[in-house]
């Protein structure tokens, strides 16, 4: 049955579509194979999620050798989750990207476009389902590599620059986490994850495991984008076309947490990672920083895109800050804004490519008067701002909800206040918005000329908008999933 072969299926769909794209040359195939293979990807990643939690942990075993010593696939409530979010996000950005591609990327190169935009998702998803190490590490290059060549397709002379320094800090993370994976084999000789996870306890005195754990926290913890290893992130958003912001912002950290999540919870395991290494408090002090400097850097942004970026530095910080907590509601709160950040950062940055279709920038200068001109796409980066703030009925009231009582449960009152000032910071920065588009007057130069964004791409951004607000109302899917995904992390039984 097809149904066993799920797990590969999930990556060998995007990753067979890349090259199909290259060699046919044309962009009209290149995005309709590309959309279908995101919904084939999405639809796939449904049905996993559907399958654990009826069953429990999928694993598939890669040419008939069995675990740990062939590749394994392992699929349990987690991963399910996370992929399911990229891949919904991805499909979506693929039905917003028709028109915004072909109006920011030369004609030529569009083709290469859904190349390397199938190639980072076939990435993403390999890395989320994988059980083996060394083959997340592959499919980490796989996404880092072609999240390079999308960004530095933008036609803005400044987004070679960005995709360079992106490049570098890159390779400078991914050569820190090969350095921990090739010490923990040195230790364990394996690399399955649970046989790791199996084999650690008897080697966790060694100073190599310790070096090993502090290569790969620092590695992964530059693919996140943790303050102070965030700089690659500001101008690979605020530069790349719209449609990669949107899709990097909303999938490739969430990917990069994922990955955090799985080493320090099932490979190093709890005791380790918060006792015998004090991460707890290392990861409480980068996650207020990082909540307090994002929000604050991006009140003084005046390209819209790079607040947005900054904003997502502070996001970050709490789910970094959730699991800190090292409990149950902490890391249900982490899971959880996972998942919340990516519709609502998915939302914004489709909202600014209406607004960049139009304009062509999205500069705070040019909004003057747009919530008249574009009253819909305003709209949406209003509620999507919302639900970033953490306003009732939207995603973001449930993510830091549940971290205020988390904070409140280990009784860190002082950690709940820090979350609710840090969401004024962005009720600043997203004001700022709204007082330039609603209560100023359009320029001269737009009156009469900047219509609303084509119907194309204001539905995609409107069905991220109104998932914002469905899952803000019923949250008996996320936390069901975000609580369950936590106890298994966390080996806590129902």
């Amino acid at each position: 049955m097809i149904t066993q072969h799920l797990p590969i299926l999930q990556v060998i769909v995007p990753l067979l579509t890349a090259p199909l794209c290259l060699l046919v040359q044309d962009r009209r195939f290149a995005w309709g194979v590309s959309l279908a293979a995101s919904w084939t990807a999405f639809l796939i990643a449904a049905l996993l999620l559907d399958q654990t939690l009826e069953q429990g942990v999928i694993s598939y075993e890669l040419g008939g050798w069995p675990t740990p010593w062939g590749i394994e696939y392992r699929v349990d409530t987690v991963n399910a989750f996370v992929l399911l979010i990229v891949a919904a996000i991805s499909s979506v950005v693929l039905l917003f990207a028709q028109r915004s591609v072909a109006k920011e990327i030369l004609f030529t190169r569009i083709p290469l476009f859904y190349t390397a935009y199938m190639l980072c998702l076939a990435g993403l998803l390999g890395i989320t389902v994988t059980g083996d190490v060394f083959n997340l590490f592959v499919f980490m290059e796989i996404s880092a590599l072609s999240s390079y060549t999308l960004i530095a397709l933008s036609e803005q002379r400044r987004a070679l620059t960005a995709a360079y320094q992106y490049l570098f800090m890159g390779t400078i993370g991914a050569t820190f986490i090969l350095i921990g994976i090739g010490l923990l084999y040195m230790m364990t000789g394996t690399l399955n994850m649970q046989d790791l996870s199996q084999r650690l306890p008897a080697v966790t005195g060694t100073r190599t495991v310790e070096t090993a754990f502090a290569f790969l926290t620092v590695g992964i913890s530059i693919k996140i984008a943790l303050v102070p290893l965030h700089l690659w992130l500001p101008n690979a958003y605020a530069y790349a076309p719209s449609v990669v912001s949107a899709f990097i912002a909303a999938t490739a950290t969430k990917v990069a947490f994922y990955v955090l999540l799985r080493f320090m919870f099932t490979i190093f395991g709890v005791s380790f990672a918060f006792k015998t290494m004090p991460l707890n408090f290392i990861f409480m002090v980068l996650a207020l920083a990082a909540m307090f400097a994002g929000s604050t850097a991006a009140i003084f942004q005046d390209n819209i895109k790079r607040l947005l970026a900054y904003s997502s530095i502070a996001q970050i910080g709490y789910m970094i800050l959730g699991i800190s907590f090292a409990s149950v509601t902490g890391l249900t709160a982490a899971i959880l804004h996972l998942f919340n950040h990516a519709l609502m950062k998915g939302a914004l940055f489709l909202s600014l490519g209406c607004i960049v279709y139009r304009l062509g920038m999205a500069n705070m200068e040019q909004m003057r008067g747009l919530g008249r001109l574009m009253p819909w796409t305003m709209a949406a980066f209003v509620i999507g701002g919302l639900s970033l703030i953490g306003v009732p009925l939207t995603v973001g009231f449930i993510s830091k909800w549940y971290l205020v009582v988390g904070a409140l449960e280990r009784g860190w009152w002082p950690l709940a206040v820090a979350v609710l000032v840090a969401s004024l910071l962005a009720l600043v920065y997203v004001w700022r918005v709204v007082e330039v588009a609603y209560f100023q007057a359009p320029s001269p130069a737009h009156a009469g000329e900047i219509r609303e964004a084509p119907r194309s791409m204001l539905l995609p951004t409107w069905a991220l908008i109104i998932a914002n607000l469905y899952f803000g109302i019923d949250t008996s899917l996320t936390v069901g999933v975000a609580s369950q995904a936590a106890r298994q992390l966390l080996g806590v039984s129902e």
